[in-house]
């Protein structure tokens, strides 16, 4: 399966995503690296090395971004540079141009105001540009992670973006990942160590209590779930 320019590509995702349902991460990323090449990119939040080293492993050399928001626990940083020296990735980090101290500057401490106009700004439209260049995209999105994402599909038109989305992690479960982990010595942010077992920005993230749902602890106390890249 190629992308044509005969074909559109909504059609391409929804041809892909009934094919390689069942397929093996590693299979999905050959297929979009083959099917995009260049135009293909693969985004981590650094909660893990999962999705990085699957990656590397089905492509060598493989682009990876990493939205630093300026607002990420050091430990996440850590992750990233670890991750970036173990794995056979080529990291690039995205920013916003506006460092934290000029963004606090004009808006205010605006997670605690209007943390979806932050997740805007911070988040969705610095990756909204580095994504630009490229037709297709993969995310470590998995369906066991809420219920909100339970009906994933490993292959996915974006509308927003006007982008596949392809999320080779969706029918894993979390003892897939562990796993996983355990198998190749994964790097892991040392947060899930404390119960941080979804990881965002650190004003807007606390640990979880056992039995809590993963994600309880983003934006714990409001109804927001998401911060929008994903949705």
């Amino acid at each position: 399966m190629t992308c044509t320019t005969t074909e559109p590509l909504e059609e391409l995702a929804l041809d892909a995503a009934r094919q390689l349902e069942g397929a093996s991460a590693g299979t999905i990323i050959r297929w979009a690296h083959e099917t995009f090449g260049e135009k293909f990119t693969v985004t981590s939040s650094m909660a893990d090395g999962v999705l990085s080293h699957v990656a590397s492993q089905a492509v060598p050399g493989i682009k990876v971004l990493f939205l630093d928001t300026g607002y990420h626990f050091a430990e996440t940083i850590g992750t990233r540079d670890a991750i970036a020296t173990a794995y056979n990735i080529d990291l690039e980090t995205v920013t916003h141009p506006l460092r934290v101290p000029e963004h606090e500057a004009e808006y205010g401490k605006l997670y605690e105001i209007d943390s979806d106009l932050c997740c805007a700004i911070r988040k969705v439209w610095p990756l909204d540009r580095a994504l630009a260049p490229y037709d297709a995209w993969a995310a470590g999105v998995r369906r066991a992670e809420s219920p909100s994402r339970a009906d994933t599909p490993v292959v996915a038109w974006d509308p927003k973006r006007r982008k596949i989305k392809i999320h080779p992690l969706a029918a894993w479960t979390d003892d897939d990942v562990d796993a996983y982990v355990a198998e190749h010595d994964i790097l892991v942010n040392p947060l899930k160590q404390i119960g941080y077992l979804s990881i965002g920005c650190e004003p807007c993230t606390r640990p979880v209590a056992p039995g809590e749902d993963p994600r309880a602890g983003r934006w714990a106390g409001s109804s927001k779930t998401e911060c929008g890249i994903n949705t």
